[in-house]
């Protein structure tokens, strides 16, 4: 008997300690994600469309997850800083990054020294949005529509400039295939944003612009600037009198841009798949889709992950094809 119970102590004792070393292990087992607020990063300053889509979706992105998404601002050298910021943070899920055309396909396009791999040092989620963009004239210039445009500037050869969001932007870039496509002669002023920019081509002192409909939809409404193209799949349903490039034969100016979202490369695919998830439930709801139409952007097809990629690494060759086919310089 003797034997017997002290063989039973031993066994309760041991079940004990078991159960003693097994509690820490269950305390310590992470919460599902995302248990804690999320940073988006947008690499532009306040106020303009990279920044309105991040925070548009960043509120509903937010109410879907459970969490917070909180937009940090992160501008500079066209978006580099913060790119290059979100390359190195920790692969969790909690540090987001908006892409964009420029951090995403014109500056790998352009720079061989950027701080980042656009392709390798992320992992693209999905899409946000597609822009349409828009070649933009001041009302002074005495011009209708486009084939008005083309006649009028190839009568003014070097008389006319354009504006640009700085050297290397979108705009440039477009701007220098319009003319290599046309034999326009017109000068490039580049400027530090494309605020100061359309400032200066409502009030006359450029004539010119490249930029997307986003940004412009209410001062095309409301006369202070004419569109003479649209790159788009289809006429903007808020101008329906102004042709697509694909209408006026320049196929290759008719890319439109886009917003997209990404992660830290090496971030664990179920948190790709979740933050996928979210967004198309974002995307499908019919109240963002309201508010995007009203913005004057498109609401984009279902991009998975590795389509998002795929997509960024064709218009990176794209554009470094325009650059070396038309021997286009950065001034």
């Amino acid at each position: 008997m003797t034997i017997i119970l002290h063989r039973r102590r031993f066994i309760s004792t041991t079940c004990a300690l078991s159960s003693a070393i097994a509690l820490p292990a269950l305390a310590q087992a992470p919460a599902p994600y995302p248990n804690r607020p999320i940073t988006l990063v947008v690499p532009f300053p306040p106020g303009g469309s990279a920044d309105g889509a991040g925070r548009a979706m960043a509120d509903r992105l937010g109410k879907v997850l459970g969490q917070p998404v909180i937009v940090d601002n992160k501008a500079g050298a066209g978006g580099a800083i913060g790119s290059a910021m979100v390359a190195k943070a920790p692969p969790d899920g909690y540090t987001l990054i908006l892409t964009s055309q420029t951090t995403h396909v014109v500056n790998p396009a352009i720079s061989p020294r950027l701080p980042y791999d656009a392709v390798n040092d992320f992992a693209p989620i999905t899409l946000i949005e597609r822009l349409a963009n828009v070649l933009l004239v001041t009302p002074g210039l005495p011009v209708k529509n486009f084939a008005e445009f083309v006649k009028y500037v190839k009568a003014n050869p070097g008389k006319l400039n354009y504006a640009s969001s700085g050297n290397g932007s979108v705009a440039h870039l477009n701007m220098e295939l319009l003319k290599a496509k046309l034999g326009l002669f017109i000068t490039h002023i580049p400027y530090r944003g494309a605020g100061p920019a359309l400032t200066d081509l409502m009030s006359g002192q450029v004539h010119m612009t490249w930029n997307n409909l986003t940004t412009n939809l209410a001062t095309i409404q409301a006369g202070r600037l004419h569109a003479m193209a649209v790159a788009s799949p289809v006429r903007a349903p808020q101008l329906p009198e102004v042709p697509t490039f694909d209408e006026l034969k320049l196929p290759e100016l008719n890319l439109t841009s886009w917003a997209g979202l990404a992660a830290p490369a090496k971030t664990p695919e179920p948190i790709i798949a979740k933050l996928y998830d979210a967004m198309r439930g974002v995307l499908r709801d019919p109240q963002t889709q309201d508010a995007w139409r009203k913005r004057g952007a498109m609401v984009p097809e279902d991009v998975k992950p590795a389509e998002y990629r795929k997509e960024i690494q064709q218009r990176i060759q794209f554009f470094r094809n325009i650059v070396k086919t038309h021997n286009i310089v950065l001034d």
